[in-house]
C-alpha cells in the first residue's frame, strides 16, 4: 500500500524528534556560553585528561625497544638499560623545558605560539602541521595498542581488532562531544587505576626479585632466531642499531606537549597548575617506564616482530610454539603474568584491563589537544573558521569530528597494526619539540636585552639554558628518528607535513586576500544611480504574482517582467494570460534559439550593466518550497543554476521570493525547540524562471 503525502507530513515531526532525542542522549543538553568557565579543570582532573597519553605510552615504549634489539637476537638486550637511561634523561629535559614554556606562554598555543612569535609565522605553521599529524597518530596508535592488550587477554578477538578499534574511536568522539568536564570525569578513574596497578606490579616484582623467587616471563625460554647479518656488527652498524632502538623508545615522550597546549583549560592560577601537573606527569611516567623495563629484563621477556625476526620455544629439541604463527602477548602482559603468577591470575587480568582501558582513553589527549589547536589555527586564519566554533556543549565539535574521521581512516588502512603505525608517530612530536624550544631560546634572548634587574636576568639565563639544552637534545633525536625510521614508513609523515603546511599557507593567503578586498576606508554609504528590477516569469501563477508585488513594493526606477522564448506556443499562451490579467508590468520576451534558459538571461542582465554601469540590477526569482525530499526530484533546478551564475555578475542583486506549498506548512509552523534552535527546514526547490 502506498503511503500518502499526509502520512509523510505526520511522520516527519516524529523523525525530527527522534533525531533530537538521540543527539541529546549522546551529547547532552546545550550549555549557555556564560557557563564556559564551569568546564575548567583542577589538577586532579587535568592530570588524567592531558597526561593519559604520556602515562599510557610506557605500556609500549619498553616493548618498542625490545622489538628492535631482538632483531639481532637476545645478545643485544644488554643495551636496553642504557637506552632506557637515555630516554629518561630526554624525558627530564623535555619536561623541564616545557615548564619554562608554560610559564612564558600560558595562553595555550604551546609550541605553535612560541614558534610563531619568536621564529616567524612559517615556523609556526610547520609546528602546527607536525602537531596535527601527531594528534591523529596518537589516536590511531593508542587505540590500536589498547586493542592489542585486550587481545592479549582474549586471543579469540584477534580477527575483530579493526572493528574494535573503530568502535572505540567513535565512543571517544561521542564522550568528548559532551564537553571537557564530562570527559575528565569519565577518564580520571581508569588513569589512576592503571598507575596504581603498574606501581603495585613493579613493587611486587622487585620484592620477589630481591627477597623471593625471581619472576620468569612466559617467553623467557624462547630462542630468538637472529636475522641474517646481525650476528657480527661493526662499530657504525652497532651504533645505528642502538640509535634505532633509542628512537623507538622515545615513544615514551609522546603526549608531553599536551599540557602546554591545554593551559587555558586549567583553573586559575592556570600556569602554576599546569606546571605542577606537568612535573607530576613526568615523575609518574619515568617511574613506570623504568620499572616496567627493569622487570622485563629481570623476567627475561623475549618478544619479536614476526615481520622481521622469528622465535621458537623449544624443549628437548622439539618446537612447541612459533612467534610467526602464535601471536605473542605484549611486554606489559608478560611482565604482569610473570609477577602475579600466570596469565590466569587476578593481577594479570587487572593489569590488562586497566592497560587496555588507559591506552584507549589516552587518545582523549588528542581529542582535547587537536580541537584546541585547530581553534587557535582557525583564529589565526590558517584553518577554516568552522574549527573555531563551539558546539552545544561548548566543545570544539568540528575539530573532534574531523580528528575521529582521519584517525579511523588510518586505523582501517593499517589494520590497527601498532608495529606499522608506530613508525609514523614521533617525527611530529620531536619537530614541535625542537622548534618550540628554539623559539623559547629566542624569547629569553629578547627579554634579556631589555632586562636590568640582576635577579630576573639570572632567572632568565637559567630558563634559556634549560630550553637550549632541550632544543639541542630534541634536534638530535629528531635527526636520529628521521634517519632510523625513514624506510620503515616515516617518509609518509615527511610527505604529509609539507602538504599540511602548504594547505594552511594557502588558507591563510585566501583569508588575507578576502580581508583586504573587504576593507574600506570610506564609511559613507554611496547610493547607486538607479535600481533596475527584473522579475523572471515562467507562467502566470501565485509565485509570479507575489514576486511582482514584492518587486513593485521596492519602488524601483524600472521594472521588467522577463521570460525566455523556448516554445513559441507556450510563449504565446503566456502573453495572452498576461494581457487577460491586465498586469501593470510590461512583459519582455527574449529569444533562445538553442532552448537555453540561463545564458539568454545572463546576457540580458549583463547588457543592462554595460548600458548603465553606475546602476544596479536586482533580479527577483519566484520559487516555491516543498516539504518532502523526494519532491525535489520531480522539479527541475534551472533557477538554482541561474542564481549561481547571477551571483558572479558584478552589480547584480539576486532575491528569491518563496511560496510555501501545503506539504511545507508543517515545517514552517513547527515551533522552536526550548533547548536550542529549530531543526533545519526542508531544502527549497526553485521553480524554473522560464518555460522549458
Amino acid at each position: 500500500m502506498r503511503r500518502s503525502g499526509a502520512d509523510d507530513m505526520r511522520i516527519l515531526p516524529h523523525v525530527a524528534l527522534a533525531t533530537r532525542v538521540l543527539k541529546r542522549v549522546i551529547i547532552g543538553s546545550p550549555m549557555r556560553s556564560e557557563n564556559a568557565g564551569h568546564a575548567l579543570l583542577g589538577k586532579r582532573l587535568a592530570l588524567p585528561i592531558f597526561a593519559s597519553d604520556a602515562l599510557s605510552s610506557v605500556a609500549y615504549a619498553t616493548q618498542e625497544i625490545l622489538l628492535v634489539l631482538t632483531v639481532g637476537g637476545t645478545a643485544f638486550l644488554y643495551l636496553a638499560p642504557w637506552i632506557a637511561v637515555a630516554v629518561v634523561v630526554l624525558m627530564a629535559a623535555v619536561v623541564m623545558s616545557y615548564r619554562q614554556l608554560v610559564k612564558a606562554y600560558p595562553t595555550g598555543g604551546g609550541d605553535y605560539e612560541v614558534a610563531t612569535k619568536n621564529i616567524g609565522p612559517a615556523a609556526g605553521v610547520v609546528v602546527a602541521s607536525a602537531l596535527l599529524v601527531d594528534y591523529v597518530m596518537t589516536v590511531a596508535v593508542s587505540v590500536s595498542s589498547g586493542v592489542d592488550n585486550i587481545i592479549s587477554a582474549a586471543p579469540s578477538l584477534h580477527h575483530a581488532r579493526v572493528e574494535m578499534a573503530l568502535i572505540f574511536v567513535v565512543l571517544l568522539a561521542a564522550v568528548n562531544l559532551r564537553g571537557l568536564k564530562e570527559a575528565g570525569l569519565a577518564f580520571a578513574a581508569p588513569t589512576y587505576l592503571f598507575a596504581t596497578g603498574v606501581f603495585l606490579m613493579i613493587g611486587t616484582g622487585l620484592f620477589r626479585t630481591f627477597f623471593s623467587s625471581r619472576p620468569v616471563a612466559e617467553s623467557a625460554h624462547y630462542s630468538v632466531i637472529t636475522q641474517h647479518g646481525y650476528s657480527q656488527l661493526g662499530f657504525l652498524a652497532l651504533l645505528f642499531f642502538t640509535l634505532r632502538a633509542f628512537s623507538s623508545g622515545c615513544t615514551a615522550l609522546t603526549g608531553v606537549e599536551a599540557i602546554a597546549n591545554g593551559v587555558p583549560a586549567f583553573k586559575p592560577p592556570k600556569a602554576r597548575n599546569a606546571q605542577l601537573t606537568l612535573v607530576a606527569m613526568g615523575a609518574i611516567a619515568v617511574s613506570m617506564f623504568v620499572g616496567i623495563t627493569a622487570l622485563a629484563l629481570i623476567s627475561k621477556v623475549h618478544i619479536t616482530d614476526p615481520t622481521t625476526t622469528s622465535c621458537e620455544l623449544k624443549e628437548a629439541g622439539k618446537v612447541l610454539a612459533n612467534c610467526q604463527h602464535d601471536p605473542q602477548r605484549t611486554v606489559i602482559a608478560q611482565v604482569a603474568g610473570a609477577v602475579f603468577g600466570g596469565p590466569h591470575s587476578v593481577g594479570f587480568f587487572y593489569i590488562q584491563a586497566t592497560t587496555a582501558l588507559i591506552l584507549v582513553l589516552a587518545a582523549n589527549t588528542a581529542f582535547n589537544g587537536f580541537p584546541l589547536l585547530g581553534a587557535i589555527l582557525a583564529r589565526d586564519k590558517n584553518l577554516p573558521g568552522q574549527l573555531n566554533n563551539r558546539g552545544d556543549r561548548l566543545a570544539y565539535s568540528n575539530g573532534i569530528v574531523a580528528l575521529a574521521i582521519v584517525a579511523m581512516a588510518l586505523i582501517a588502512i593499517y589494520k590497527a597494526d601498532v608495529s606499522r603505525l608506530i613508525q609514523l608517530y614521533i617525527i611530529g612530536v620531536f619537530t614541535s619539540f625542537t622548534l618550540g624550544q628554539t623559539g623559547m631560546v629566542r624569547h629569553w634572548n629578547r627579554l634579556l636585552r631589555g632586562e636590568t634587574t640582576t635577579a630576573e636576568s639570572r632567572q632568565m639565563r637559567r630558563s634559556r639554558l634549560i630550553n637550549g639544552f632541550g632544543a639541542s637534545l630534541s634536534g638530535v633525536v629528531l635527526v636520529i628518528v628521521i634517519i632510523t625510521k625513514f624506510t620503515k614508513g616515516a617518509y609518509l609523515v615527511l610527505i604529509a607535513m609539507p602538504i599540511l603546511y602548504l594547505i594552511m599557507r594557502a588558507i591563510h593567503k585566501h583569508y588575507s586576500r578576502v580581508s583586504r578586498e573587504l576593507e574600506s576606508d570610506d564609511t559613507s554609504l554611496s547610493l547607486p544611480a538607479r535600481n533596475h528590477v527584473v522579475v523572471l516569469v515562467s507562467k502566470v501563477h501565485k509565485p509570479t504574482l507575489r514576486a511582482l508585488a514584492y518587486a513593485r513594493a521596492t519602488r524601483p526606477d524600472t521594472l521588467t517582467a522577463l521570460t525566455v522564448n523556448i516554445d513559441p506556443n507556450d510563449t504565446q499562451s503566456l502573453m495572452e494570460q498576461w494581457a487577460q490579467h491586465d498586469l501593470p508590468v510590461p512583459l519582455t520576451v527574449i529569444e533562445s534559439p538553442y532552448r537555453e534558459i540561463t545564458r539568454p538571461i545572463i546576457d540580458y542582465v549583463r547588457q543592462l550593466r554595460i548600458d548603465r554601469p553606475r546602476d544596479v540590477v536586482s533580479v527577483f526569482i519566484p520559487e516555491y518550497v516543498v516539504g518532502h525530499w523526494w519532491e525535489q526530484l520531480l522539479h527541475n533546478q534551472s533557477a538554482l543554476r541561474l542564481k549561481g551564475r547571477l551571483l558572479f555578475q558584478p552589480g547584480v542583486m539576486v532575491t528569491s521570493v518563496p511560496w510555501l506549498l501545503d506539504s511545507s506548512q508543517a515545517a514552517a509552523e513547527r515551533p522552536l525547540r526550548p533547548d536550542g534552535p529549530a531543526a533545519p527546514a526542508p531544502l527549497p526547490v526553485e521553480e524554473a524562471p522560464a518555460r522549458g
